[in-house]
């Protein structure tokens, strides 16, 4: 069988379209870009991914000319803006827990977070575990892998990329970092005002007494109390948070 060297090009360009596209989601998205999953896996899955979807990607652009490149470019940012907007509830729930871990007095003990980079509050560390296994227990990552895999179908490579109204999109969506993160603390929050409220009032009428060593190991206790009470509505927080999620990135997608 003679080797046809243009459907070659072809093959290797729909193969460079498809793994633009997924290693710039693989970079941005949270659990796929985690450092605690070694290298060799997530270049495997890359790889893995890029081999199933590669014939979903056609196009007669020779890779190395001036528009492949663009192409690649676009294509990678597709697979980011995608990641992006998934990562950024993921980072909603981490600011969640900084800001209960702030009213607590436990601001000051920080953990490495692999899963988002950087070091963050230990209640932000286990927020962050908490709705990646709720995440994977309902199947998000797969989710996560079919929309990619209709982005291919709904966005063709070459027929145009993230417009201005994507962008646009993307930074309205950006606004539910903060609104998603006091969604998430605000019972506990709310609690432990009211615990600061009462040790104002006894300050008042016994400015003798050290709040400081009373205060703070009363005050980590019922945090965490309140804590464990709250957990019981991080599953609705994160429902809405994942669900306007996965409806940015389908407008995205042009779904």
């Amino acid at each position: 069988m003679p080797l046809d060297l243009g459907q070659l090009e072809g093959w290797v360009g729909s193969a460079c379209w498809a793994l633009a596209r997924i290693t710039g989601l693989m970079l941005m998205a949270p659990i796929f870009s985690s450092t605690v999953i070694p290298v060799r896996i997530r270049l495997g899955i890359t790889l893995m991914l890029t081999i199933v979807l590669a014939p979903l990607a056609p196009l007669a652009i020779r890779p190395l000319s001036a528009e492949g490149v663009a192409t690649l470019a676009q294509q990678i940012l597709i697979g980011a803006a995608l990641g992006f907007v998934l990562k950024l509830v993921f980072e909603a729930v981490s600011y969640a827990g900084q800001f209960v871990s702030q009213a607590m007095s436990l601001g000051f003990a920080e953990v490495v977070n692999p899963g988002l980079g950087g070091t963050t509050p230990v209640l932000g560390q286990l927020y962050s575990m908490l709705v990646t296994l709720i995440f994977l227990v309902l199947n998000g990552h797969l989710q996560l892998i079919d929309l990619l895999a209709e982005s291919f179908r709904s966005m063709p490579v070459g027929q145009g990329g993230i417009g201005t109204d994507g962008v646009w999109g993307v930074l309205t969506f950006a606004s539910h970092l903060f609104s998603g993160a006091v969604r998430v603390a605000l019972p506990a929050l709310t609690a432990l005002l009211v615990v600061n409220f009462g040790f104002g009032a006894i300050s008042r009428s016994a400015p003798s007494m050290n709040l400081f060593a009373v205060g703070f190991p009363i005050t980590i206790c019922l945090g965490m109390i309140a804590v464990w009470l709250s957990l019981r509505g991080l599953p609705s927080a994160w429902d809405s948070l994942t669900t306007a999620a996965w409806g940015t990135m389908r407008q995205l997608i042009g779904r």
